[in-house]
């Protein structure tokens, strides 16, 4: 038994100026791609299956038409050069969008004077070359001469991709061109398996089920309605949707890729930002807090509004330290980790406040010695502020070259760094006691150590002299 298929993609260009759209009676413009590719002319029944395509072009050209705010335009693949070995370039606009005509009372324009021709040519096709669905369906993206209108793309094919191509890939392709994808297909046949295979591109529909055109038809009709969009919910510690200015990125759970990405933002009536995506995959979306936090997985709803719920409650962390003398705090840097935990979150610079998921966080500055403080607690639009001292300046001189280090006095002593090899040295330390120790390099005895003690006061200088 032959297996055959009709797909019907349809891909609208949403306006960016709703309002606008709202306000006039719009048009909508329907793109019809035409497989002519020689696999088209085997039996269908006791037809073939491009007549049976012609029928149902036929069929949906002179439903649509009844909406006189429509305009239409074709592109036919795979017409021109013969098969073997066909043409994976052979694609082409056949019949434009008709310049407008006429405006109707509602205020459209909307020029339809190519129908004829559009059905002649469809007349006229015969089976010829190869199927380059992916190439066509991206050039198709160029046909519509602007974004002002809700832009649709109707294709007829029987399936068979023979140019090393992916609808899906196109599919990606349209959307970053600003494309939201709305594919059915309508499948004779199938088995599951082959079901399955267009699963990265849309729902399918039964050819043989007799609602399946009143339905298609009924859901183009209703397309340039209902929008299909979902708002993310970042959620305070009370489960209020007050948290934002997040990067958030929507992810496809199938595939393990990224398709969009967006800063989160509150609109003037202080609620989530509506974002109007495609329907198409599941995704799960990660906002890039500190730490990140994710939804679980969401398939969005047709033409429908959803919420995506994540729990995001954040307060601020703020290091703070006198600006001093000796100006180097910006070379400070403070490691953040969740208490209990090795994994560094954030490298937080001094004099700065960042937002964290509620919690215990540790904190390891980067001075000289370093500076631990745990269990800093992060509330719910609070701020926690740790302030650390201003150091002090530690200058050491000696005659010669030697090797040393610095250590900071306490129940042991701790390591702090080593010294270089040069006569003269600057280090910016924190308050505290200290001692040097020193050898010169040309006194090969341990014996010969030379110990100094110190002090460092903030903002002060202290100087060491290795030769007394």
């Amino acid at each position: 038994m032959l297996k055959y298929i009709f797909i019907f993609f349809i891909f609208i260009f949403p306006s960016r100026d709703f309002a606008q759209q709202k306000k006039l009676a719009q048009i909508t413009r329907v793109l019809f791609v035409f497989d002519a590719s020689n696999s088209m002319i085997s039996k269908h029944g006791n037809s073939t299956r491009i007549q049976s395509a012609k029928d149902l072009f036929y069929k949906f050209i002179d439903s649509l038409s009844k909406n006189k705010t429509m305009q239409f335009a074709l592109r036919m693949y795979g017409q021109t050069t013969k098969y073997p070995p066909g043409d994976c370039n052979d694609t082409k606009l056949i019949v434009p969008f008709s310049k407008p005509a006429s405006r109707n009372e509602a205020g459209v324009t909307a020029g339809r004077n190519n129908l004829a021709l559009i059905k002649q040519k469809v007349s006229e096709a015969i089976p010829t070359g190869i199927t380059p669905i992916e190439h066509s369906l991206t050039e198709s993206a160029n046909d519509f001469p602007d974004n002002k209108a809700v832009n649709m793309i109707i294709l007829i094919t029987d399936g068979i991709e023979e140019c090393g191509g992916d609808p899906c890939k196109a599919r990606q392709k349209l959307m970053e061109k600003g494309i939201v994808f709305k594919p059915f297909i309508i499948g004779i046949g199938l088995s599951p398996e082959q079901i399955k295979t267009f699963e990265c591109v849309g729902n399918y529909f039964d050819y043989d089920n007799t609602s399946t055109f009143s339905n298609i038809s009924n859901i183009i009709s209703q397309q340039k309605l209902n929008k299909t969009s979902t708002q993310v919910n970042l959620l305070d510690i009370k489960s209020n949707p007050t948290e934002s200015n997040v990067n958030m990125t929507f992810y496809d759970v199938k595939k393990g890729e990224y398709v969009y990405n967006y800063m989160h933002t509150l609109n003037y009536s202080n609620n989530p930002d509506t974002l109007y995506i495609d329907d198409y995959p599941t995704y799960k979306v990660v906002a890039h807090t500190i730490p990140p936090t994710e939804s679980k997985e969401i398939k969005l709803t047709a033409g429908k509004h959803t919420l995506i719920p994540i729990d995001a409650p954040q307060g601020f962390l703020e290091i703070t330290r006198p600006v001093g003398v000796y100006n180097y705090n910006e070379k400070v840097k403070c490691v953040i980790r969740k208490t209990n935990t090795m994994q560094t979150l954030n490298v937080q610079q001094i004099n700065t406040s960042e937002k964290y998921i509620v919690g215990d966080y540790d904190m390891e500055i980067i001075t000289l010695p370093r500076i631990y403080i745990n269990k800093n607690s992060v509330e719910q639009s609070k701020t926690k502020t740790v302030e650390i001292a201003s150091a002090g300046m530690l200058f050491v001189k000696s005659l010669e070259a030697g090797d040393g280090s610095i250590l900071m006095e306490g129940i042991k002593l701790e390591w702090v760094c080593n010294l270089s090899s040069g006569t003269q040295q600057t280090y910016y330390l924190q308050p505290g006691n200290y001692r040097v120790e020193w050898r010169s390099k040309t006194l090969k005895g341990s014996i010969y150590t030379i110990e100094k003690k110190f002090s460092i006061r903030s903002d002060q200088q202290t100087n060491v002299e290795l030769y007394r």
